[in-house]
């Protein structure tokens, strides 16, 4: 398979807690790959796709061949995806959750799920405005003081990341702290006050601009509102009802991640996943590839730097019971999931194929396919959780190597990519889908 997608511009935003990424095909491996190892499992509900669907007949093999050769290839050390699906729900796991390590991963592995959490703030936010305890046309002013310009702007403009507030992760000052003092623990407060020390980029809803400071105020909201620290409320409100055992909100002093655990790993600065482009030089390329240049471990980070824009830990399985049931309707009331799902306004006018960003959610179509999306890019990790509920598909993947050293785009974002193309029809990047265009997802 050729990727001939152009790859849209990164949401530079959110690259460590929540950056905006692009389903943009990489490549990454891990420079230790003799001590890897690869399991799959899959549970059959039907042998082939239904006829007319937008499916392929899903292939196992298939499925573990592209995994164990993209973390090969591309340098990550382990990787993780579930799908679930009409044919069966399928586990496809490759490498390690350690370098050096023989330590295979499974769905049960816990990772920073990063921006993914993202569609958690924004879904507690709609069941209080469906509870009747805010609305989403209140100005944010309402229930967070201090913010320049709060009285224009929406909870529904932070949700759907059209405020112009500056994202406070584009500072050096926040990637220095990750790699310099990476437990720090960070108050919301100090974030808002880094965003609000930068004028903002435009006037309330003139734009699209992914920006972690709008969730970082949503997560303030929730708790002004439900009267609970936000673990809590996700914890009540979501994990705990849903049946997510191994997902939370850790304590903002915590920078430790449950058992069974995966580490998280990045060739350079945090700034790479935060807000960076990438540019590793040809003599760190060929060291990365030739095991002289090791990546930095940083499963350590305290994410409270990302607190509702993406403090979240959870695992695979976790994630397809949250994606199945936020868009199944298991969340949201009849009228507020027609909200959810109607969110999603064009990022770029000029690009009317392009990504539509709603209520903590990424829609694309292409071809007859719609999935609904977001991603999560922070240092040590990248994942993608998806639906398409058409056809009843349900994704859920992780890498633990951020982005890949060679080809400089997001470990995630190419699997996710190859996997469309393994299981549909037509896949964002064939010529046969006619609204073609990059997905790119918030992470």
């Amino acid at each position: 398979m050729t990727t001939t997608a152009t790859p849209g511009a990164r949401h530079q935003p959110v690259r460590a807690a929540a950056a905006a990424t692009v389903f943009a095909l990489v490549v990454t491996g891990c420079s230790g790959a003799s001590n890897s190892a690869t399991s799959t499992t899959q549970t059959t509900a039907a042998s082939a796709a239904a006829p007319g669907s937008g499916l392929k007949e899903i292939d196992q093999g298939a499925l573990q061949v592209l995994v164990d050769t993209t973390i090969k290839d591309q340098l990550i050390p382990g990787a993780v995806v579930v799908l679930q699906t009409p044919q069966g729900n399928f586990t496809v796991a490759s490498g390690t959750t350690e370098r050096g390590v023989l330590s295979a991963p499974d769905a049960d592995t816990h990772f920073r799920i990063a921006s993914n959490t993202k569609t958690m703030t924004a879904a507690v936010i709609l069941q209080l405005a469906q509870e009747g305890k805010l609305s989403l046309d209140d100005p944010v002013s309402k229930y967070v003081p201090g913010l320049p310009g709060g009285d224009n702007i929406t909870i529904t403009e932070l949700l759907k990341m059209r405020t112009g507030l500056y994202n406070y992760t584009n500072v050096q000052q926040m990637a220095t702290s990750l790699d310099d003092d990476p437990a720090k623990e960070w108050k919301p407060q100090e974030l808002l006050d880094i965003a609000f020390a930068q004028p903002a980029n435009f006037a309330p809803d003139a734009a699209f601009e992914y920006s972690n400071t709008n969730y970082v105020l949503l997560g303030l909201i929730i708790e002004k509102v439900d009267s609970k620290p936000l673990a809590t409320v996700f914890q009540d409100r979501l994990f705990g009802p849903l049946g997510m055992p191994n997902t939370e909100l850790p304590p903002g002093s915590s920078n430790t991640i449950p058992d069974p655990y995966s580490h998280g790993y990045l060739y350079g600065s945090s700034s790479v996943a935060l807000f960076g482009e990438p540019d590793y030089t040809p003599e760190q390329i060929a060291a990365a590839k030739a095991g002289t240049l090791q990546p930095t471990d940083y499963t350590d980070v305290n994410h409270s730097f990302a607190f509702g824009a993406g403090d979240v830990i959870s695992t695979t399985t976790d994630l397809v019971t949250w994606m199945d049931a936020l868009a199944g309707g298991k969340v949201l009331d009849a009228e507020y999931q027609r909200l959810w799902l109607d969110s999603p306004q064009i990022e770029n006018p000029d690009n009317p194929a392009g990504q539509w960003y709603g209520y903590g959610i990424t829609r694309q179509s292409w071809g007859p396919n719609t999935i609904y999306f977001h991603g999560g890019e922070t240092a040590g990790y990248n994942s993608k959780i998806v639906a398409d509920i058409a056809n009843g598909v349900t994704i859920a993947l992780w890498t633990n190597l951020t982005v890949d050293v060679d080809k400089e785009r997001q470990t995630a974002n190419t699997l996710m990519l190859q996997i469309l193309d393994q299981i549909y029809v037509t896949s964002p990047f064939t010529p046969a889908a006619s609204t073609a265009a990059t997905p790119t997802t918030a992470g």
